[in-house]
């Protein structure tokens, strides 16, 4: 498994600052305070613009990437195949009739 310290993560990453894409006129569109963590191996990008602060965003993004990187890292179960049981499937067919028959006596015929 790979060093996953902020250190580290930081030396693997580009880092990019934008500003960020919400109220607050003037403040929000001159300070640069969102970040984009491209981290070079993987090719996960992540970016945060929930704090005031690029330092608190910055720290929020190594997290978001840092858990995605031990999701990336995480084996896929292999899925055990089962056969349906021969009551379930019985089960299965009489619920199937029973709305068959329920939806056969349901249409209006003329003359009844």
């Amino acid at each position: 498994m790979p060093d996953l310290s902020s250190d580290a993560l930081l030396a693997d990453c580009d880092v990019e600052t934008l500003s960020g894409s919400t109220k607050g006129g003037q403040r929000a569109n001159k300070v640069e305070t969102g970040v984009r963590l491209t981290h070079r191996p993987s090719g996960i990008v992540v970016t945060s613009r929930r704090s005031r602060s690029q330092f608190r965003n910055k720290a929020i993004a190594v997290q978001q990437l840092r858990e995605a990187l031990e999701e990336r890292a995480k084996p896929v179960k292999v899925r055990k195949k089962t056969k349906p049981t021969k009551a379930s499937k019985r089960r299965r067919l009489e619920a199937k009739r029973k709305r068959a028959e329920k939806k056969t006596n349901r249409s209006w015929r003329p003359g009844d």
